[in-house]
Parts: C-alpha cells; structure tokens; sequence
C-alpha cells in the first residue's frame, strides 16, 4: 500500500514562484500531493485558522526562504510565513527548508528588480527568522534543479525517520479491517510488557525520543562514503550510529563550514551532521563577528553519548527494551 504525504509549501509570494512550482513538481513527481498558499490569500484572522488547519492535515512542511521576510500579521508582528513554520514546529509536523543561495538571489534581482528580491523593511525580522530556520533541516540551493533534489532526497529521509499516516485509497483502507482488530490485542500486550519494563528499568529519555530509538533509526540509516573521503582509498559503507561515535570529539569542538575547514570536516557538516540534528544531536551555534557557522553537540546529543558509554562499561544495559 503505498502512501501519498501531503506536504505544505511555504514562501513569499511574487519572487519564489519559479522556485514553488519546482517544488510543485517534484512532489508530483515523487507521488505526493502539493498543498500551499495559492489555495488562500492570507491578510485576516480567518484566513491564518484555513492555513493552519491546512498545515495540520500535511504531512511535511516545506519553506522555500529567499531574501524577502513577507506580509507582517499586525497582532504578531511576525511575517505569515514565519508564523506558519512556528506553527508546524509547534504540531510536531517533519519541517525542512530550501534556502536559495546568495548568488541565486543576485541573479533573480537582475531579472525582476532588488526590491522585489530583498527584504526593504523587516531586515532585522527577516535575519533572525533565517537564524532560526538554520537550526532546523535545511538545504542550500543555488538553482531550480536543486530545489527538486532538495525535495526527493528530504523526502526520502523522512519517510525512514518517521512514520506517516498519509493518504491511500479507501478500498486498501478497507482490506486492512480484520488485521486492525486483532492488532488491537496485539497493542493491548505490547503495553503490558512496556509497562512491566518501565517497572524494571529507569527511562533513558534523549530529548523527545528514548535513546534506544534513536540508536536503532541511526543503525539503520545506512551511508557510503566516497573514495577519498575520511582518508580512504577506497569507498566505505557505515550508518550514522558509528559515524556520530566516531566523530563525536570533532562534533563536540564544533565542526565548521568555513573556508580554512578541511575537506574531510566540510564533508561531515554537509552529509553527516544534518541527520543528526534532526534528533536534537546536534545544533547549530553563533560565531562572534564572522560569516561562517558552526555545529556542535547539544545536551541532549552529549546524553547519548554517556548511554553510549554505559552500555560499553555495562553491557546488560542495552537490552533494557528488549
């Protein structure tokens, strides 16, 4: 039964429409379903509730950031796109960003004006939603190419991490009746034996997930590292549980994306250190008075570790949920 996500589509308006049909199509594309802001117009009370209730039936949230912050909601006084992605954060709905690169901007303010590209009077609003934007997933973009590349890869990243409800056809729906009740004695004994293990053994929280989650997900999520990568000659297949150990005194100093940063590091922040964050192992700090960024451990990510550590001192630890 293959399911269909809907996935919001976020933007300003006049000067990322190239960009969201991009986006349009590579959700078609993929076998989804596009929703966004040509359904409404936005500008009263009534009109944000449709949005939000939008935004609620979605699966994903998409935000194409450009260089405009958009239309301010006098109650707020936040833009409505800004307002929409606090809001899918708030409902717990997957969110990810395509940010359109400095030289694609340049060159869009060549075609349709600077003014119709650039933020005139929300700078300080529109630089501190960007800020925001970046400690979450995110994809750089420097093209419409990369704009649909950006959508199957996160898409097909999100659909291993989590578990959609989506949308299928009512006969699949229909087939599945029988196999629903009885799973509902199944689920009924699932939780007794979740309860007696609560009972029996401390929860090890990480955040919002239980750290032996998190480690099974990132055993899973497997990654081939090119040729010449990490020093290896030759190709190397890995998962994201190993890399994290492996890299964890780099991620702990701070891995940046400066131009004085080794390939090697450059490589992790771009390919290793996104799926990270995405579980609240990572984030992405302030740099003082320079244009590079920089991501290291959070508490939470220093939490696996120590889990990480126990269980190698003490080895009857890993099977608590087992």
């Amino acid at each position: 039964m293959k399911k269909k996500l809907q996935i919001f589509i976020s933007s300003t308006y006049i000067d990322l429409k190239n960009e969201r049909q991009a986006a349009v199509e590579a959700i078609l594309d993929a076998g989804h379903i596009p929703a966004g802001m040509e359904l409404f117009k936005a500008g009263n009370e009534d009109q944000l509730k449709t949005i939000k209730r939008w935004i609620d039936e979605s699966d994903v949230y998409l935000l194409i950031l450009g260089g405009r912050y958009g239309s301010v909601e006098t109650k707020s006084g936040k833009s409505y796109t800004h307002l929409e992605y606090e809001y899918a954060i708030e409902k717990g709905i997957p969110v990810f960003a395509a940010i359109l690169s400095e030289s694609l901007l340049y060159s869009k303010a060549a075609d349709i004006g600077a003014i119709n590209v650039f933020e005139q009077q929300e700078k300080d609003k529109y630089k501190q939603f960007k800020e925001f934007v970046h400690t979450k997933v995110i994809r750089n973009v420097e093209d419409l190419k990369d704009i649909k590349l950006a959508v199957h890869t996160t898409l097909n990243e999100f659909n291993e991490l989590y578990s959609f409800s989506g949308w299928v056809k009512g006969n699949e729906v229909e087939d599945f009746t029988e196999l629903i009740k009885e799973n509902r004695g199944l689920l009924k004994e699932n939780k007794k034996l979740k309860d007696l293990q609560a009972k029996q053994a401390p929860s090890r929280k990480v955040g919002n997930f239980e750290f032996e989650e998190i480690k099974e997900i990132l055993k899973q999520k497997e990654l081939t590292i090119p040729a010449g990568n990490f020093d290896y000659k030759e190709k190397i297949e890995t998962n994201f549980f190993n890399l994290f150990l492996l890299l964890r005194n780099e991620f702990s100093t701070g891995v940046e994306n400066s131009t004085r940063t080794s390939d090697k590091m450059i490589y992790v922040y771009y390919n290793i250190a996104p799926t990270l964050m995405s579980f609240g192992l990572l984030e992405k700090v302030k740099v003082a008075s320079v244009r590079y960024e920089r991501i290291q451990t959070t508490k939470d990510g220093l939490n696996f570790l120590a889990y990480c550590d126990l269980e190698q001192s003490n080895p009857k630890t890993s099977n608590v949920k087992e």
